[in-house]
């Protein structure tokens, strides 16, 4: 096992160096992408030299288009992509993925109104037969968040959650996601999609939970002793600490 800290890494859209000089110069036990990925080619394929150590979820962007999405939706990414599910890094931190974005067209929880579906599957049935990808849902609807897989993860525990979307703290965020992360037991959440990293310390306490976002191409450094640095995107010098 690699001795170093976690990364959590902000979009990357395509961009991939930052991501491996991070690991390696700071022999990262593990990788944390935190969606818009947007491979070029299969991410295991961008990811060669550190592979071993990344796990990610999905972002909004990673079904722009078919390519993208079979770069990161490829048979030999499942085990590393842990959307909707817990997965135990091997120094023992518990991870939870929840990747994607919420949508009006599916569920948006700032509406009060109910979700449209509750699964992919509802919405497939619905969904014009030349309109499926895969024979599911539209494209685009592979990064949406349905309330099925929130209630799932809602029943599991682990120690940290990341997500796309911001969490309620955030001007973008969304409440349900602090419901989701007390619920699991989470003592920290980490996000992407909103391209900043804003202090929300002051909320920590009312929240019951840490809360933050990795900017553009960021890297965000968390050691054994919970100590939080970002480095500034491109480079592996500090930009701020928590």
């Amino acid at each position: 096992m690699h001795p170093g800290p976690i990364l959590f890494c902000g979009d990357p859209h395509g961009q991939w160096q930052h991501i491996i000089d991070a690991a390696e110069q700071t022999r990262a036990r593990a990788i944390i992408l935190l969606g818009d990925l947007e491979p070029a080619r299969p991410l295991h394929m961008e990811l060669h030299a550190i592979w071993d150590r990344v796990w990610f979820i999905h972002g909004n962007h990673d079904t722009d288009s078919e390519d993208t999405f079979a770069n990161v939706w490829h048979p030999e990414l499942a085990e590393r992509h842990i959307h909707g599910r817990v997965v135990t890094l091997p120094c023992g931190t518990r991870i939870a993925g929840l990747g994607g974005v919420f949508r009006g067209a599916v569920w948006y929880p700032k509406n009060t109104r109910p979700p449209h579906y509750r699964n992919r599957e509802d919405h497939a049935r619905k969904t014009p037969r030349q309109d499926r990808w895969q024979g599911s849902a539209h494209l685009k609807h592979w990064s949406s968040i349905y309330p099925d897989e929130f209630d799932q993860l809602s029943t599991q525990q682990a120690d940290i959650l990341i997500t796309h979307e911001a969490p309620g703290y955030h001007a973008y965020g969304f409440e349900v996601l602090d419901t989701l992360a007390r619920s699991m037991g989470v003592h920290t959440t980490v996000h992407g999609h909103q391209h900043d990293c804003i202090d929300s310390s002051a909320r920590w306490d009312a929240q019951g939970f840490k809360s933050f976002g990795v900017g553009l191409r960021g890297v965000m450094v968390v050691d054994d002793q919970q100590q939080v640095r970002t480095l500034v995107p491109g480079s592996l010098d500090d930009q701020n600490s928590h």
